[in-house]
């Protein structure tokens, strides 16, 4: 199935229009025309059957036939990560991420980055772009880029981890996280978070844990906590 993408589309809708750059997509490269079924996302879970009535590679414009709605994930993931230096690899975290499921990333920085700078609307499109190719009816949502001391005293989650490399006291993800939790996970830059850091999320109420024996490039460390959390909702 194709899914597609409207994030205006709304239940009061009962025709749209597709922008030129989807509108070609749909008829250049998938070649559909008039009658063809679309399914279509407003990244907000709700779920559209349409047809399409109109063909222009400038427009196209589809009928919507049939709303649904797929409803909240049963928990809530917000991974706070450092941009790695190589931007590629920050990519690749977030299109995995997407795919495994998650509910919001917010970009880092910390003492020891190598990377200040994220250009926040390319990184959108990918994971607007894995959201579709994984059927995902919830876009996860992207935060501007924040000061690591400033996100840890701001955070409101219920469950709060962050894993390090520290030889400290630390637990396993695994064995820390409940199904149904609503939590953030920290995740540091290449080399790894600062003792100072680390002091202040202990006091904070950020829990330490490692994500096993290896030790992890940033992204993989980020990709592994998706999918902890992820295995340990499953139904």
């Amino acid at each position: 199935m194709q899914l597609f993408y409207n994030e205006n589309i709304s239940s009061h809708d009962t025709l749209i229009s597709f922008d030129k750059e989807e509108s070609r997509h749909i008829v250049r490269v998938l070649r559909k025309n008039i009658g063809d079924t679309l399914i279509i996302t407003n990244g907000k879970g709700s779920v559209f059957r349409s047809e399409i009535i109109s063909v222009d590679q400038r427009s196209v414009q589809v009928k919507i036939l049939e709303e649904r709605t797929q409803p909240q994930p049963s928990y809530q993931l917000h991974m706070a990560v450092a941009p790695t230096k190589n931007i590629d690899r920050f990519e690749w975290f977030l299109e995995k991420a997407t795919e495994i499921g998650i509910s919001q990333i917010t970009p880092i920085i910390c003492e020891r980055s190598e990377r200040k700078v994220v250009k926040l609307e390319r990184l959108r499109r990918i994971i607007l772009n894995a959201a579709k190719q994984s059927l995902k009816y919830h876009l996860p949502r992207l935060n501007e880029p924040v000061m690591i001391n400033d996100l840890m005293t701001e955070a409101k989650e219920t469950s709060k981890y962050i894993a390090h490399c520290e030889e400290t006291s630390r637990q396993s993800l695994f064995k820390s996280v409940s199904a149904g939790e609503n939590a953030i996970v920290l995740i540091g830059p290449e080399g790894d978070f600062s003792v100072k850091e680390i002091t202040m999320a202990l006091e904070q109420g950020f829990i330490p844990v490692t994500l096993g024996e290896s030790r992890l490039r940033t992204e993989t460390a980020a990709v592994a906590a998706c999918h902890t959390f992820a295995l340990l909702n499953e139904k």
